[in-house]
């Protein structure tokens, strides 16, 4: 892996910074969240095809390296589904806090995909990063259904950020986006029949949206979606899987800042809540200075022998 440069981290911030809005986007639509998740990958999914044409990007993935795509697009589309539903059923910030788990479990994936060691102080951010999650779910009980589905989240989100970091090396990453987002469309649109009459117990399956939302969705799509998440699968080439997780963490301070400032007092929470994200943007912040730190202590090993 190419070592990652000061504008990487710098690009890395600002792709989660558009990822913290996210929340606030779907919270605003008219929308199930299910829905949400289906058209914001139908729509990227063909931006991403009109782009590639337009750039006279070709298609080289084969037809038999295109289903661990698509099934990680399942794994994307519901990581989305589960993340905007858990917004609408506590809070914006809630939902967000609970992504932070992200590290804990890509500390656990990681190395099972990768087939290497588990790093004891990637366990150990990660469940300073639950310690946190802890003081949140201690003084939110109220919120405890939205914080779960939150979790489970943040886990599908880690999954596929580790397949992500392996496609990463061998494919374009827009290539790699588009087949991911028809994966997720596709596996949102078979989901909804199954769900929404068993959970929602509506009758109209697909729900067209607004003015308003094919808006908001063509935010969602274009820059949180087409951008982002191509930008940082082209960051997966020089950061680690585990890196780019435990910076994703910083996704609820800036979505709660946002949620603050849109929102007001709907989104204040207690003491306990910031309490809580303090520890994990102290954890986040921590392993740079580690793995700098380290890096130090190699070339001091190196130029000694």
């Amino acid at each position: 892996m190419q070592e990652a440069s000061i504008k990487d981290f710098i690009k890395l911030h600002w792709i989660v910074f558009l990822w913290g809005f996210t929340a606030i986007l779907g919270n605003e639509m008219t929308i199930p969240a299910i829905d949400v998740s289906m058209y914001r990958t139908g729509i990227a999914a063909v931006i991403i095809y009109f782009f590639m044409r337009f750039r006279k990007k070709p298609f080289d993935i084969k037809p038999r390296e295109t289903w661990p795509l698509l099934l990680t697009g399942v794994v994307i589309g519901s990581h989305w589904f589960l993340f905007f539903e858990a917004a609408r059923i506590s809070t914006v910030s809630v939902c967000l806090a609970g992504m932070a788990t992200a590290t804990f479990w890509a500390s656990l994936i990681e190395p099972l995909v990768k087939k290497r060691k588990v790093a004891p102080v990637e366990v150990v951010l990660g469940l300073i990063v639950i310690g946190g999650l802890y003081l949140i779910f201690r003084f939110e009980f109220d919120h405890a259904v939205g914080l779960t589905v939150a979790v489970i989240s943040a886990s599908l989100a880690a999954l596929f950020s580790v397949l992500n970091s392996t496609f990463a090396h061998k494919h374009d990453q827009y290539e790699i986006t588009f087949y991911e987002m028809i994966g997720a469309t596709v596996g949102m649109a078979l989901v909804i029949p199954i769900y929404k009459p068993n959970i929602l117990n509506e009758e109209v399956l697909f729900v067209l949206p607004n003015l308003r939302d094919w808006g908001l969705l063509a935010i969602l799509s274009i820059v949180c979606t087409v951008y982002a998440f191509s930008l940082s699968i082209e960051l997966m080439k020089r950061i680690s899987a585990f890196a780019v997780n435990l910076t994703i963490n910083l996704e609820p301070v800036y979505g709660i800042i946002l949620a603050l400032a849109i929102y007001g007092e709907k989104e204040q929470m207690s003491n306990g809540f910031y309490y809580g994200t303090l520890v994990i943007l102290g954890a986040v912040l921590s392993y740079p200075i580690y793995k700098r730190r380290k890096r130090k202590r190699a070339q001091k090993a190196a130029l000694s022998n």
